[in-house]
């Protein structure tokens, strides 16, 4: 993740709506007002309720951070509140009840934001950051025993994939990297991504093209690809070895691609894992390297 805010300071925001902001932003791995804000607008375009849970989810991490003694500049980039950002659509994205999904979304993403400090301390001694991996073993936790279904994917259809199709779907890869589904989220969250740095709203759209073309050769279902499903471990993985080089990035690209379809054809909710896995992977091979 990016620890420095990266977004130009306004009066006529408030210190406090900045670092939401900012918590929402980091989910696409950009310490950036308005890509939290451009997050906010996909997820209006592609279903509300997600508003709901990420804004839920952000400020219950963000206070339970602040209560823990967590650093102020982690508080203030967003990092802190990211995780419970993604635990709070997590759990509107299962849990179909508004209710049960609001509390789940809330004691989920306080217990991310207690588990931080000690998890980061463990990674960090490997040379390994967090990413999304706080939301992804509280969820697991929980997720056996409330949620009543997967994820809901595309309609079955017929059509072959032709290039309109295609771009459609990498876009939709792009938006659910924030749980939204749709061509037009995935512009403005590439919007987003483009307001913090324009390079990596194109290691975004890259990763999610690739990501999503190699699912399609391995054979992956049409529904998922037409969903998202397909191209959002890989526009993740991008961005967050971007700073690594084009072969780090092609083969972090490659081996969550590898990890998502073993997920899938196993039946396995691996979320976001396989993109953590691959960068984690990456990086420690890197530093063995060097």
């Amino acid at each position: 993740m990016h620890a420095a805010a990266t977004d130009a300071p306004s009066s006529s925001l408030s210190a406090p709506l900045r670092t939401l902001l900012r918590s929402l932003g980091q989910i696409v791995l950009q310490p950036n007002a308005v890509t939290g804000a451009c997050m906010i607008g996909a997820w209006l375009l592609s279903e509300p309720r997600l508003v709901c849970a990420a804004l839920l989810g952000a400020i219950a991490a963000n206070i339970s951070a602040m209560l823990a003694g967590s650093a102020d500049a982690d508080l203030r980039a967003g990092l802190l509140g990211f995780n419970g950002a993604l635990a709070g659509l997590a759990a509107f994205s299962f849990i179909g009840d508004p209710a049960t999904a609001s509390a789940v979304a809330i004691l989920a993403a306080t217990g991310t934001a207690w588990l931080l400090r000690p998890w980061s301390r463990w990674l960090r001694t490997r040379g390994l950051g967090y990413l999304s991996s706080p939301c992804l073993i509280v969820t697991w936790l929980w997720l056996p025993l409330i949620a009543r279904g997967p994820l809901p994917t595309a309609p079955a259809t017929a059509h072959p994939v032709d290039a309109l199709r295609f771009v459609s779907g990498v876009l939709a890869g792009v938006a659910q990297t924030g749980f939204a589904s749709g061509a037009a989220p995935g512009v403005l969250v590439l919007l987003g991504i483009a307001a913090a740095s324009r390079k990596h709203a194109l290691y975004a759209l890259a990763g999610a093209g690739l990501a999503s073309a190699a699912h399609l050769w391995l054979g992956a279902g049409v529904p998922s690809f037409d969903a998202g499903l397909s191209g959002f471990n890989g526009a993740l993985t991008a961005l967050a070895l971007a700073d690594a080089g084009y072969a780090a990035m092609l083969g972090g690209i490659a081996m969550s691609v590898l990890l998502q379809a073993a997920a899938m054809h196993f039946g396995w909710p691996a979320m976001t894992a396989p993109f953590v896995l691959a960068t984690w992977s990456i990086r420690s091979l890197g530093r063995r390297i060097a």
